[in-house]
């Protein structure tokens, strides 16, 4: 027991304060703040899989990090070096009419440092993004973005980098 030395570093400490510091070590370990939650990925239903893969790298770089194929339905999971979160695009087999959005989705959004650019480059692409609007929050700070929708009218807003999307 001579390795565990008081706080001094003069003394052996007992075999009881020895026990009593591991136990007190392991409490606070165990009273250690969870982790909090990590996004990962956001679910969308897709029609087309090729068609669809093909809008995402175009539009945004984002590249086929998996694909998981399934009797009844296949995943595709999409993502670029800008982010660890992924897009996950869901083909379900025999599905062909397209899927009623509904009221409650809303917009996936990404941020791009040049709006204007990318605005111009969307648009010589072929994928007629929505006009360039500005939204002047009560900060004092602007959000510039425009919309777009991939091929099955999911929106997706782009932003600039910047205010608090930068």
């Amino acid at each position: 027991m001579d390795i565990w030395l008081n706080a001094l570093g003069t003394k052996p400490l007992s075999a009881r304060a020895v026990v009593t510091l591991m136990v007190n070590f392991r409490i606070a370990a165990l009273r250690k703040e969870p982790t909090l939650a990590r996004l990962i990925h956001s679910m969308i239903r897709v029609l087309d899989e090729a068609r669809s893969v093909a809008f995402y790298k175009t539009a945004f770089g984002l590249d086929v990090a998996d694909r998981i194929d399934f009797d009844s339905f296949t995943l595709i999971y999409l993502s670029n070096a800008e982010s660890g979160f992924e897009l996950e695009l869901t083909v379900n087999k025999g599905t062909q009419t397209p899927y009623d959005l509904g009221n409650g989705y809303g917009h996936l959004a990404v941020s791009v440092d040049d709006l204007g650019a990318e605005h111009a480059r969307l648009k010589d692409a072929g994928l007629s993004p929505r006009d360039i609007k500005t939204l002047d929050a009560p900060d004092g700070g602007a959000a510039r973005f425009f919309f777009i929708e991939d091929p099955d009218g999911y929106r997706i807003e782009v932003l600039e980098r910047s205010w608090r999307f930068a």
